[in-house]
């Protein structure tokens, strides 16, 4: 990846990163609309995993102004319930946890704009109490304070306890939960970690972890960035010129050589679903829980958690999205009108003419034999 595009893709942030003035409130949080009987976690050997989008708590860097008042403690509070029952909780940790450190000399030009994601580390706690154990560190904002910020931040999950992958130096990981071995690994177009370019290097990491493990969940932070961007395009995409990956050939390569769950993000926004080999893809998932710097303004602001049952062998039983949407003044809260859940039922439609699976109102999904 060359710096000078790099450079030209950060100064041209999309629609979806960017400051957002504060704005009144204009209801209190929602509670979760009981309509809708969530799906049962008692299915016979199933293992249950909530994967949500971007997670970046506010930033350190220039100065503490973006950091959350709370030091991030209330982050995840209005949908902690939400998160109950999950054997695995995985996200995108949008960012370096790192104290002090100074940025990328590539990206030091961007110094007093808000858009290098330093969260301290005092950060880590707050993830794991909200019960995360999985996190992709495959993205462009992981390296924002290049080699210290990398360690630093694979340093403090590992003394948290928190699993991770998507580095060259730690491309992957393999631990056991309910009797079941998983693999994770993922993938971004960024410098320092595994290329979502490179499908021949992608199929034998993935194939080697499947020898290992009964279930491999794999992440991508891939595709253009922002509210044009909501569609699967079934071709290369580039953000201004930066490659950004052919997601749907990415994703049914990573399945062909042994992937059971594939996870997306990177948009900023909500892509559709889709069941390949009774596999799950999840092209997008958005953005969950972003602290300024990041735009929720519109459809960036739906937070969908979507809850994905599966079997010993990885294949895809059932699931249920849950509707969430983020504001500045409310912060991240559930959202009874389940906006985030239509919006992808409707992408799914849109961009699939046999995607594997049907999206009700309430967000449960299920399998269709095409």
């Amino acid at each position: 990846m060359k710096p000078v595009t790099l450079i030209i893709a950060l100064v041209f942030f999309s629609a979806c990163v960017q400051q957002q003035a504060v704005r009144k409130p204009v209801h209190q949080p929602a509670r979760r609309t009981a309509a809708v009987a969530p799906v049962s976690p008692a299915i016979p050997d199933s293992v249950c995993i909530a994967a949500v989008g971007d997670i970046m708590l506010g930033t350190s860097f220039p100065d503490n102004r973006t950091l959350p008042p709370d030091s991030a403690r209330n982050s995840f509070a209005n949908v902690a319930d939400e998160f109950k029952g999950a054997d695995i909780t995985f996200g995108n940790l949008e960012g370096a946890l790192l104290d002090g450190g100074k940025p990328a000399h590539y990206k030091m030009h961007l110094a007093s704009k808000g858009y290098l994601f330093r969260m301290p580390v005092s950060y880590s706690g707050v993830l794991k109490d909200a019960g995360f154990n999985l996190l992709s560190l495959a993205n462009n904002h992981i390296g924002d304070f290049e080699e210290n910020g990398r360690k630093g931040t694979m340093w403090t999950l590992d003394s948290v306890g928190i699993n991770y992958g998507g580095q060259l130096s730690h491309p992957s990981a393999i631990f056991k939960i309910k009797g079941y071995k998983f693999g994770f690994c993922a993938f971004a177009a960024s410098a320092g970690t595994l290329s979502i370019l490179d499908l021949k290097q992608a199929s034998a990491i993935i194939h080697d972890l499947k020898q290992q493990c009964d279930v491999v969940i794999v992440s991508f932070h891939g595709g253009g960035e922002g509210a044009k961007y909501e569609h699967v395009p079934f071709a290369m995409e580039s953000f201004y010129s930066e490659k950004r990956g052919d997601v749907n050939a990415f994703a049914h390569n990573a399945i062909d050589a042994g992937a059971d769950v594939l996870l997306g993000n990177g948009p900023h926004v909500c892509r559709a679903m889709e069941v390949y080999k009774n596999r799950l893809i999840a092209y997008s998932l958005g953005n969950f829980c972003t602290y300024r710097s990041v735009s929720i303004a519109g459809i960036c602001s739906l937070a969908p958690l979507l809850k994905v049952y599966v079997n010993k062998k990885g294949e895809f039983l059932s699931g249920r999205i849950l509707s969430n949407v983020q504001s500045r003044t409310n912060g991240l809260q559930p959202d009874s009108s389940n906006r985030a859940a239509n919006r992808i039922k409707m992408l799914t439609r849109a961009d699939f003419e046999q995607p594997g699976l049907s999206i009700n109102d309430g967000g449960v999904i299920t399998p269709v034999k095409n």
